[in-house]
Formats: structure tokens, C-alpha cells, sequence
């Protein structure tokens, strides 16, 4: 898989909303009702990365959940990420 160039990573993220690219990687972070409702999208999210073979480091604290995606073979984003943020989002029901 072949590392994105800034250009490229910032033109998708014209469409990919909620997220930020820092320290080469895609971040962002979601608050939910309850722990409950955050666990849940966790488990929902680790069935797509399973599929994917693509999994994300990220953080669960109460009801928030930070996500930092980034292909480390790679060295920086990839395409998989940015598919990786898309599915996140609709499992999300990230809206404008």
C-alpha cells in the first residue's frame, strides 16, 4: 500500500468530515450518550477493521472514543485509511 501524498489526504478530507490529519496519521474523536453506546460502536468498528485486516489505534475513556488511523508499513496514510474513516463514519452516522 502506497503512502498519500498531503494534497491527496487533504482533498479527501474535503469529504470526510470530523477528521484531522496530524502527526501522519487520520484523527478524530466521537463522544457518545453513554459508555454503553461507545462500547458498542467499538465492537461494531472492530468487525470492519477484522474484515479489512486494518486496524486503528485508538482510546476509550467514560463515553468518548479518540481513533488515530495510519498504515505503519507504509510509513503515513493510505487509501486504506481514508476507506478505513469512511465505514467509521457511517457505523457513527456521521452527519453535515
Amino acid at each position: 500500500m502506497e503512502k498519500l501524498t498531503v494534497f491527496e489526504i487533504n482533498k479527501e478530507l474535503e469529504t470526510l468530515l470530523d477528521w484531522d490529519y496530524l502527526e501522519d496519521a487520520l484523527q478524530t474523536d466521537f463522544e457518545f450518550n453513554s459508555f454503553k453506546d461507545c462500547i458498542s460502536a467499538i465492537t461494531r468498528i472492530a468487525f470492519e477493521c477484522e474484515a479489512l485486516n486494518h486496524h486503528p489505534e485508538w482510546t476509550n475513556n467514560n463515553n468518548t472514543l479518540d481513533i488515530k488511523l495510519t498504515t505503519h508499513s507504509a510509513g503515513g496514510v493510505t487509501k486504506l485509511d481514508i476507506k478505513l474513516a469512511r465505514i467509521i463514519n457511517k457505523i457513527i452516522e456521521v452527519e453535515d
